[in-house]
């Protein structure tokens, strides 16, 4: 389990840093970026993970959003993993489209090949990553996850599926419903086949559906602006909150007037999120 730094940079006292390793999980190297609020030099610190959308890397939230100076502010680490496996080796998209294949793997273990030798980003988010990031930093057991579109449906459908592992869930413009939304068939087809029945697996609204036992939700909150271009086709935020109602799940969705899809919508709430998140660790 070694890893190989790449840069790092102090930032509000803190430390950003980037690392290189072999993963178990993609059997490619991955990059991942972590920052390190300046509590981490005396003391354990919680995490909160972060998943990017299409096309993104590791880079994209921690340059973007403007989250780095309350998260040094609140003792509280953010680990930002690459939005899929990469290399001359990996298999992408044959006409190169941005919505499936390299920097789209949707947060799910593939099983169609070629994609299955790689595309196991479910595996290397919710068991791989932590694994690393608890082994050689020091950080505590408490998690939480966020995300935004494609990172968005990644970190709700994770934690739907691992109550136990998170304490919090957000989310800023989920694709919500993939199984209904062009860029998840697209991807589902791709990665899973075409047996729909295996697609549930990974769509927030089904998953949701599913639980039953009220002691277990931990507490959810998106954001999804009213002026997102892929509002109605490809994100459905309206499918969450009713599958929420179904089985009572305190979810809290906010429509935020005049926004889009942009990090700039992003970074207007990311504050907001990260103190929801702060107020869950104990």
């Amino acid at each position: 389990m070694s890893i190989e730094q790449v840069s790092s940079t102090k930032v509000f006292n803190g430390w950003h840093k980037q690392f290189s390793h072999q993963s178990t999980s993609t059997q490619c190297q991955m990059r991942f970026a972590i920052f390190l609020p300046p509590q981490a030099e005396q003391q354990n610190v919680p995490v909160l993970y972060w998943l990017s959308g299409l096309t993104c890397t590791d880079e994209n939230f921690m340059q973007k959003a403007g989250a780095l100076k309350l998260a040094a502010m609140l003792g509280m680490a953010i680990v930002c993993p690459d939005t899929s496996p990469r290399g001359e080796n990996v298999a992408d998209d044959n006409n190169g489209a941005y919505d499936f294949g390299l920097g789209a793997g949707f947060y799910l273990n593939a099983t169609q090949a070629p994609f299955n030798a790689h595309y196991k980003m479910y595996d290397y988010v919710v068991n791989e990553l932590p694994a690393i990031i608890e082994t050689h930093f020091p950080v505590t057991k408490q998690r939480a996850i966020s995300g935004h579109s494609m990172g968005g449906h990644g970190a709700l459908s994770i934690a739907f599926k691992n109550l136990q592992k998170y304490t919090s869930v957000s989310a800023f413009s989920p694709i919500c419903n993939p199984m209904n939304s062009p860029w998840g068939k697209k991807a589902f087809k791709g990665y899973l086949g075409v047996n729909t029945q295996t697609w549930f697996e990974y769509d927030s609204c089904e998953l949701l559906k599913k639980l039953t036992d009220p002691q277990s939700f931990i507490p959810a909150l998106v954001d999804q602006g009213d002026s997102d271009n892929f509002l109605v086709e490809q994100l459905a935020p309206q499918a969450l909150t009713q599958a929420a109602e179904e089985v009572g799940y305190p979810l809290v969705l906010r429509m935020q007037p005049g926004y889009d899809h942009s990090y700039y919508f992003i970074a207007s709430f990311i504050e907001e999120h990260l103190r929801f998140h702060a107020q869950h660790f104990s």
